[in-house]
């Protein structure tokens, strides 16, 4: 590992811990803002001081019985400031593609420490803008669901649902859920089906040593009384006998989950294959073959780079299908399901505005999400509680899926499949939301 590594180690797994993290955990339960390790490499003091346990099992700055002393003997033995600027300087000294990256990703670390502080009482509120900046490298802005809206509306009156277009929704949703009980089946084969059309109009644009990487090592977990619907948890540590990676990873959903079939289409294709899982499977081989730096291998939410794989995950059910418009896709019910999808997205957005750009009581923003956005009642709840109420989620996560969405589709649009896919995908090095223009424009 490289200085640069070393820093970014210590930077990332010491926010996680003081917002009680534990990337060491397979449980999304467990789990915070640091999304992997897969690299083999010792663990950092920022993870392994005795301070850090304490933080970790109090729940981190937010957690209710956590003693203030721990915070400042963790943060007296642990030099987090120090480690954000040793990435920063680090940034400078490499240049380039990596020097960008890193340093897009000091400026939400610093962001992120910045709100740690200001939940534990020891620093300044951090302004609603700097934490949207931050992740989307674009200022805040509220979404505009009309024209999904109009057109779920359209695709539901060809389909005869009639009445109010909430009725409607609600009246399709009903007619196509998914069994929760066999989830692990429909998972399978849904995953077997995206790998195949992946196969067919993903592969033949990235480099042929990615061909054989498995893209999708993964299961599905039903958990009960989670507070949220899904998570994706790439793990990465399995090894091969001859030490080769297998990329695996699970995915827990929450078992009061309701979900239509098309909107779990999208959802495999999102979390799995050709999103997330496959994303963090590439990116784990090029560490290993030398083509990507240390902090290729330990991901993390918040970030720019978190918010480009956000917008590969929400186009993946179209990069799928080698499209680039829902309209495009080959059945209208497939279709609904997707922009439903986006539209629960776009309310993820729309949440954290209300909630903290305009300050909105949670009773105002869940019945906006439900009306504006066609989202269920259980989402409508969660968006505008547990995740928009969250100081670090609702301000720099949930804006981030829009932002990578229309990021995405952009580029996919301006762009030949040949150019944007192996860059967009790592294959060109590492990138995030912004410095993936830099090399879309060699």
């Amino acid at each position: 590992m490289d200085a640069a590594g070393r820093f970014v180690a210590d930077a990332v797994l010491g926010i996680d811990t003081l917002w009680g993290g534990d990337v060491l955990c397979a449980s999304g339960t467990g789990r915070f803002i640091a999304d992997s390790w897969f690299s083999d490499e010792p663990l950092p003091p920022a993870y392994t001081h005795e301070a850090a346990a304490k933080l970790r099992q109090a729940g981190g700055v937010g957690g209710k019985d956590l003693d203030g002393a721990v915070i400042d003997t963790y943060m007296k033995e642990i030099d987090l400031r120090g480690a954000i600027a040793g990435v920063r300087k680090e940034a400078a000294a490499a240049g380039g593609l990596r020097g960008s990256y890193l340093d897009g990703l000091a400026i939400c670390l610093e962001t992120m420490f910045d709100l740690a502080m200001e939940v534990a009482g020891k620093g300044e509120p951090v302004p609603y803008t700097r934490a949207v900046e931050a992740s989307t490298a674009k200022a805040p802005e509220p979404s505009q669901p009309e024209a999904k809206r109009a057109r779920v509306e359209e695709l539901l009156g060809r389909a005869g649902y009639t009445g109010s277009l909430l009725e409607a929704v609600d009246a399709w949703r009903k007619e196509r859920v998914v069994p929760m009980a066999s989830v692990k089946a429909f998972g399978a084969a849904v995953i077997a089906y995206f790998d195949q059309l992946s196969e067919r109009n993903l592969l033949p644009y990235l480099p042929a040593e990615l061909r054989p990487i498995p893209r999708a090592n993964i299961g599905f977990l039903p958990i009960k009384d989670a507070w949220f619907s899904g998570s994706m948890n790439y793990i990465g540590r399995a090894r091969n006998a001859d030490g080769s990676p297998q990329y695996e990873a699970s995915y827990e959903i929450n078992a009061s989950l309701q979900i239509t079939y098309p909107e779990f289409e999208q959802l495999v294709s999102h979390e799995v294959v050709p999103g997330h899982v496959t994303t963090f499977a590439y990116l784990q081989n090029l560490y290993v073959r030398g083509k990507a730096g240390f902090e290729a291998s330990v991901l993390t939410m918040n970030t720019r780079a978190a918010t480009l794989f956000e917008g590969i995950a929400n186009n993946a059910i179209l990069i799928a299908h080698g499209v680039t418009e829902v309209e495009q896709l080959p059945d209208e019910d497939l279709q609904i399901g997707v922009l439903l999808a986006l539209l629960q997205d776009d309310a993820k957005n729309q949440s954290s505005y209300l909630t903290w750009g305009e300050g909105r009581e949670q009773a105002e923003v869940a019945a906006t999400l439900r009306k504006d956005f066609l989202v269920t009642e259980e989402r409508s709840n969660k968006l505008s509680g547990a995740w928009g109420r969250h100081p670090l989620l609702g301000r720099m996560y949930l804006p981030a899926y829009r932002a990578g969405t229309d990021k995405v589709a952009a580029m996919r649009r301006a762009h030949a499949a040949e150019k944007v896919l192996p860059a967009i995908y790592g294959c060109k090095g590492l990138v995030d939301l912004q410095t993936v223009d830099d090399v879309l424009a060699n």
